[in-house]
């Protein structure tokens, strides 16, 4: 069985309250597409959580990695299983928070550290930054990044 490898980054300014994710998505068959999004009045942890979601949108139940330098991306899964065990129940954004529980079921989401100097991951944190900027002036949105780009990526 194969696995999809995913890139995600996040940037958030907590100055100006916003926040934009991007991700790089490599399936099984090589075809590679990406998609970048943003928010005004978003804070730190929900901007993680709504590029979780988004990265992992159609691939439940699927065997995917996930590569990202975002610590709050990567503590998503055990502050998950800290709130199924009782403990650290989240009290905000509660409807991403459950949409990540069913995105992450399955069991089949690894998620680790991205490789220091790793290309797809800065190419991933440049298009998160341009999400957060492009968010501030324009508000939500979330768009794919053009196949040109992503021809750049290093996926």
């Amino acid at each position: 069985m194969t696995t999809t490898i995913i890139w995600l980054e996040t940037s958030h300014h907590a100055a100006f309250r916003v926040g934009g994710w991007a991700y790089v998505r490599r399936d099984p068959d090589g075809a590679v597409v990406g998609y970048a999004g943003g928010e005004r009045r978003i804070d730190a942890e929900r901007t993680a959580l709504a590029g979780l979601i988004a990265a992992l949108k159609d691939l439940t139940g699927k065997p995917v990695r996930l590569q990202t330098a975002s610590a709050l991306v990567g503590a998503i899964p055990a502050r998950i299983a800290a709130a199924q065990s009782g403990e650290d129940a989240p009290s905000e954004n509660l409807d991403l928070w459950a949409q990540a529980m069913t995105a992450l079921a399955g069991g089949k989401v690894e998620i680790v550290k991205a490789a220091a100097g790793d290309r797809t991951t800065a190419f991933a944190a440049a298009w998160a930054e341009l999400g957060r900027d492009r968010g501030k002036d324009q508000g939500a949105f979330v768009a794919a990044i053009p196949k040109p780009n992503l021809a750049k990526s290093g996926a």
